[in-house]
């Protein structure tokens, strides 16, 4: 996964928001000319992510860099992740916020990782609360954990809740037909809340039902309430969903899961060491 996430102008307005005014400090010693050699390695397992938008601030700003793995692969403790090389001033001027860019979503596609790895083989979806202002690297370190979005807005897919529904007058398979007409092209999703929902929007027409909290145990018996009538929506158990629970959610019969657990995941461990190299950089 090698698409970079964010605009060159996206990353130049985050470099500047950490270093508006120069680096005060390696102006301060004087150090700015001296050639260096940076490397970012892994300080622990990860599903590494944004390693090219990382990449891409020291090329956009004259530093030589190469970078020895993708976003979206699995790597171990110690792994050389990317190197950079250009002066003091330049490579110091960087690193950190290339640093805390890999960090924080690796730290999702790690997460991810682990919900899709205990789910398999049920498909993970994350929603759409992310951090705000960082919905195109979330999606990316999403899908580079191997999980997909459920939705990325209000603009793109249908999703009923009760509280759309608080202002219907009208049997429930009178919207579905009405909706479906109006956008034959997008699946209908119902948000509900218990199993007498469930089935009453299942006999609707509904292809996809939202299982708002549902336990394993009662995602299991919506599941045999479904099987018994005949009917066949995908189930999307939704809230809660962690690595620690997927596979009793897999078990119990969901179709797939939906979650927001990998916003929340800690930042992965990345170190960075710098090196000396013997020339003045001339700039």
């Amino acid at each position: 996964m090698s698409y970079l996430a964010l605009t060159d102008g996206e990353l130049a307005r985050l470099l500047n928001d950490d270093v508006p005014y120069g680096d005060l400090t390696t102006a301060t010693t004087g150090i700015g000319q001296e050639a260096a050699r940076l490397e970012f390695r892994a300080r622990q397992e990860m599903v590494v992510c944004a390693i090219e938008e990382a990449a891409r601030i020291f090329a956009l700003n004259g530093a030589k860099v190469d970078i020895s793995v993708r976003s979206g692969e699995q790597v171990s403790k110690d792994t050389l992740l990317l190197e950079a090389q250009g002066s003091a001033q330049v490579l110091h001027r960087l690193w950190k916020t290339a640093q805390v860019l890999v960090e924080w979503a690796s730290g999702i596609s790690s997460a991810s990782s682990a919900i899709v790895r205990a789910a398999q083989p049920v498909t993970v979806a994350c929603t759409r609360k992310n951090v705000p202002f960082t919905k195109a690297l979330s999606a990316k370190s999403v899908r580079a954990g191997g999980a997909t979005m459920h939705r990325l807005g209000l603009s793109e897919s249908l999703l009923l809740f009760s509280e759309h529904r608080l202002y219907l007058d009208e049997a429930p398979a009178v919207t579905v037909a009405r909706i479906k007409r109006a956008e034959p092209e997008i699946k209908l999703v119902v948000e509900v809340a218990d199993i007498e929902e469930a089935m009453i929007w299942a006999k609707a027409g509904v292809e996809v039902l939202q299982l708002e909290k549902f336990t394993p145990e009662a995602v299991a018996e919506c599941r045999i309430a479904m099987d018994r009538s005949g009917l066949r929506p995908v189930l999307a158990a939704a809230g809660g969903i962690r690595a620690d629970n997927a596979a009793a959610y897999m078990r119990a019969g969901a179709d797939m899961l939906v979650t927001s657990a990998p916003y929340a995941a800690p930042p992965m461990d990345v170190q960075v060491t710098f090196y000396q190299m013997t020339a003045k950089v001339l700039e």
